[in-house]
């Protein structure tokens, strides 16, 4: 491993499908062979984990040896399980601190703990990896995270923790203050000391993060246009993080021209770190033998300048019955197009919407991005936003800016919602001083799961305003589509709970005004959930490549979206080639599109329009 070496903890991300956990694996099981001496931990934080998909083993929560390699451990953080574990631990003492900080009771506080929120995956993630580092339970940490939107989100956890803690303090300080003042002395108490530890925690992984010599992010891409694009983005967001970046690793490396010209555009990106090299392998890189047969060839990336090009052959291209219907001729409204990362949902979706506009062109048909890491804007070779862009006569695009949403959110509900969770009764200038102030801050950051949210209230309103003949959401990777799938239910109950306090407290805080606004959210809200679970309605389209992790994850998607009752006719077999069919069974419930692997090009837009061709039959 002379030309990647390993930190105490190395992260791997990068844009979804490129290789992500195949590298991570690759890279760990390498490590631990040539180091018998250390314990490596490969992690996985990626609520839809493939390091077992991948090593062909069973991964869960519990650290466990990898079979061949006792010093390898392997384990895939469960969220949910990580969440009730804090609970347990540190619930009595939060319900206590915000109790303090606000005119609830703390009864009425422990509701909140039964909600499921989108969101508190990465939150718990974070303190996790952190508490795991402090412990020092393995000499080197590899981990295999979340694409790279979210992984960011997740880095963006620091801030959110560090100014919820300084909320819970101003909250505390209000209790001394009180105490002192009527009994003249104050003694330190558990949620003393819960502030102190806590605060000490999260700026030594602050710390850890932050610090080169301890810690690199290695980003994984591919030699295409998309992954070039967003990788650019990403280094730059690791830059404003002070996150350290390791290094790029391009993998599936053929030689072609197209690629060659990517690559010399990817040493331009961060022009003081290694960029390195894997080759495409015709076999699916699965167990130890063949994971440390692929990272035996990496190599620096502008080797392949003077190698032989891989020949790849590629079908000739036609629609291959059978096709997708005529979702707007049958009525839909609204299509969801999701899967693993890197699969081609954003050229499928806007495939979809493109098509969809030229069949029908008294329609009108907008697609939209609500994956924090945007790549429709690179796919139809437009800089997209948040105000719809028209591409056409009648088809637009836009890109949820999460940033733009969450000001408006607040603007409409949360700066009035933490000005009364604070109280208004006035203490001496003590509530404007500790409590209101407390909750200000803890609204002016981006919440766990607030992309879900705000994506959701983005979609909710265009249909309401019924403007679109048909809707073409491009989601996140299955993790967080799961999550924002979930989010009318977890918004529906987090609301609930906020009519119930104000009902039993109406005479102390008023909001008569608020709690019309928080009522007219929920009706929306409500309305989606039954809008997302009309097959009359809603669409949902799975993409898949036939890769073992890829299938498996989709085969879990599937059995996932059946028992939330979203209706999924469809799944696109992206990178088709003729007789590599999908294993029979695989999704007996849904008809396969076979969509043939498309030429490489720098113009994404030709892709997306040449899959436009052949997802849809000849009408």
């Amino acid at each position: 491993m002379a030309v990647f070496d390993l930190t105490q903890l190395t992260l791997i991300s990068g844009k979804g499908g490129v290789g992500k956990t195949t590298s991570a694996c690759a890279i760990a099981l390498t490590r631990a062979a040539e180091y018998p001496q250390e314990t490596v931990l490969l992690l996985s934080t990626d609520p839809a984990h493939s390091l077992g998909d991948v090593l062909g083993v069973a991964v869960d929560d519990e650290a466990r040896s990898h079979p061949s390699l006792a010093n390898l451990k392997l384990r895939a953080l469960d969220a949910d399980r990580l969440l009730a574990m804090f609970k347990a631990d540190y619930g009595a003492v939060l319900e206590t601190l915000v109790e303090r900080g606000s005119f609830v009771e703390g009864d009425d506080l422990s509701p909140v703990w039964d909600m499921d929120w989108p969101g508190l995956n990465e939150l718990m993630s974070l303190l996790e990896i952190q508490r795991i580092l402090r412990a020092k339970e393995a000499d080197r940490v590899v981990v295999d995270m979340a694409p790279s939107g979210h992984t960011l989100n997740l880095f963006g956890l620091m801030d959110f923790l560090d100014t919820f803690l300084q909320a819970l303090t101003l909250f505390q300080d209000k209790h001394r203050y009180m105490v002192q003042a009527l009994s003249g002395r104050y003694s330190k108490d558990e949620e003393d000391r819960f502030l102190t530890q806590m605060t000490a925690d999260l700026a030594s992984g602050r710390s850890q993060l932050q610090d080169p010599v301890r810690t690199a992010c290695w980003v994984v891409a591919l030699a295409e246009s998309l992954s070039l694009r967003e990788t650019e983005r990403f280094v730059a967001a690791l830059a404003n993080l002070a996150i350290p970046l390791g290094g790029i690793l391009i993998n599936r490396l053929t030689g072609s021209p197209t690629q060659l010209d990517h690559l010399t555009a990817f040493d331009r990106i961060a022009p003081q770190t290694p960029v390195l090299g894997l080759p495409l392998r015709q076999q699916e890189p699965i167990g130890v033998e063949a994971l440390r047969e692929l990272w035996g060839a990496i190599a620096p990336a502008a080797t392949w300048h003077s190698l032989a090009p891989i020949a790849v052959t590629l079908p000739h291209l036609h629609p291959i019955p059978p096709g997708c219907s005529d979702f707007i001729t049958e009525g839909r409204r609204l299509v969801i197009v999701g899967g693993k990362g890197g699969v081609g949902k954003t050229t499928v979706a806007a495939a979809i919407a493109t098509a969809m506009a030229h069949r029908h062109p008294e329609a009108t048909v907008r697609v939209i991005s609500i994956d924090p890491a945007h790549s429709l804007g690179d796919a139809f070779e437009q800089n997209l936003g948040h105000t719809p862009l028209a591409l056409t006569a009648n088809l637009s695009a836009q890109e949820v800016d999460a940033i733009a949403m969450l000001e408006q959110f607040r603007q409409d509900y949360l700066w009035e919602l933490a000005s009364m969770m604070g109280g208004d009764e006035d203490l001496g200038g003590l509530q404007v001083a500790y409590g209101p102030e407390g909750w200000r801050q803890i609204v002016s950051q981006a919440l766990p799961g607030i992309d879900e949210m705000l994506a959701l209230i983005t979609v909710m309103e265009l249909l309401e305003q019924d403007k679109e003949t048909l809707i073409v959401l491009d989601t996140a990777p299955t993790g967080h589509l799961l999550g924002f799938l979930a989010m009318p239910t977890a918004l529906g109950d987090w609301l609930g709970w906020i009519f119930k306090l104000w009902i039993k407290y109406q005479d102390v805080v008023g909001r008569v005004e608020l709690m019309g606004r928080l009522r007219g959210l929920r009706k929306q809200v409500l309305q989606a959930q039954q809008r997302l679970t009309d097959g009359q309605y809603t669409e949902f389209i799975g993409v898949v490549q036939p890769q073992s992790a890829i299938l498996a994850e989709a085969t879990r998607l599937s059995t996932t979206l059946q028992t939330m009752g979203v209706v999924q006719r469809y799944i696109v077999h992206n990178r088709y080639s003729t007789g590599y069919e999908l294993p029979p069974d695989s999704f007996p419930h849904q008809t396969i599109v076979r969509l043939p692997t498309l030429p490489e090009t720098p113009h994404p837009r030709q892709q997306v329009e040449e899959a436009a061709h052949l997802l849809f039959e000849e009408p």
